[in-house]
């Protein structure tokens, strides 16, 4: 079991949900906490809720290679080396693929997948050098099974789950290593700050609504069950409303689960699918 204390700990998105609940139970377990959002009076109200001492926040866009090679640096120089890295930030934009943009589909992946990218590539090096150190990847379940109206989403949470699995091996016998985590229906605010497709209409601000039903575990409660599979060396994380369901239904029923999702959030068949 590992233990958490003295530790430095990176949390992308700490501004709120996952990764607000993240750094105050990092900071609880005695972990020196690295809290970066774009927003800086969510870091501050953050920070405020944290104990202990030693955090230090960072004003970060994860979509800006430059400004994450920066951070790193910045993380290093003002707290050694980094031990724990919760690649948390993320969005989502709702709408069909036939209705998205290409700009709308790279805004999606410049923040769920190349942000994960970027992140890791800065602080893996530190990492290999120390031959210590985990990344913890938050993908989500819709990194395991394609959802209608959310295919950017799922192609940037697909991408996640794939770098992260890939890791598994590159980095066995490095001491580093690497954790998919697959939230499912957790009460973050990230429902009610989804972006919809400008093309998208009222069948799609209904899915949303529906989706907010869905989203009732608390994010203290899945940064707990994180935090847990870290501590027990586990590569994949499940936590959250249903994840275990649609895990199970990707591998149980690999071809046949849309027809499943369909009966499960009781719509109708459309558009002849």
């Amino acid at each position: 079991m590992e233990d958490f204390g003295g530790k430095v700990a990176v949390v992308t998105g700490a501004g709120s949900g996952i990764g607000r609940a993240l750094c105050v139970q990092l900071a609880a377990a005695g972990a020196c906490v690295a809290l970066s959002d774009r927003n800086p009076e969510s870091l501050a109200a953050t920070l405020a809720m944290l104990g202990g001492t030693g955090h230090c926040t960072y004003t970060l866009d994860v979509t800006s290679r430059e400004a994450v090679v920066a951070h790193a640096a910045e993380v290093q120089a003002d707290m050694g080396a980094v031990h724990y890295l919760f690649n948390n930030a993320g969005a989502t934009i709702m709408g069909s693929f036939e209705q998205l943009s290409i700009e709308e589909i790279e805004w999606q992946l410049n923040v769920n997948l190349w942000g994960v990218i970027y992140i890791a590539k800065a602080f893996l090096p530190g990492m290999l050098a120390a031959r210590t150190g985990c990344i913890v990847n938050i993908s989500s379940v819709f990194g395991m099974i394609g959802f209608p109206l959310q295919s950017a989403y799922n192609i940037s949470k697909f991408g996640v789950r794939g770098l992260t699995e890939s890791l598994w091996s590159e980095l066995e016998g490095t001491g580093v290593r690497a954790v998919s985590v697959h939230p499912g229906g957790i009460r973050t605010g990230i429902a009610k700050t989804a972006v919809f497709a400008a093309r998208a209409g009222a069948a799609e601000r209904e899915l949303s609504g529906l989706s907010d039903s869905m989203l009732i575990t608390p994010p203290e409660d899945c940064a707990r069950d994180i935090l847990a599979g870290v501590r027990a060396g586990n590569a994949r994380i499940l936590t959250g409303n249903r994840a275990r369901t649609i895990w199970w239904l990707s591998r149980i029923f690999p071809d046949s689960y849309p027809a499943i999702l369909r009966r499960l959030a009781g719509k109708p068949r459309r558009h002849g699918a």
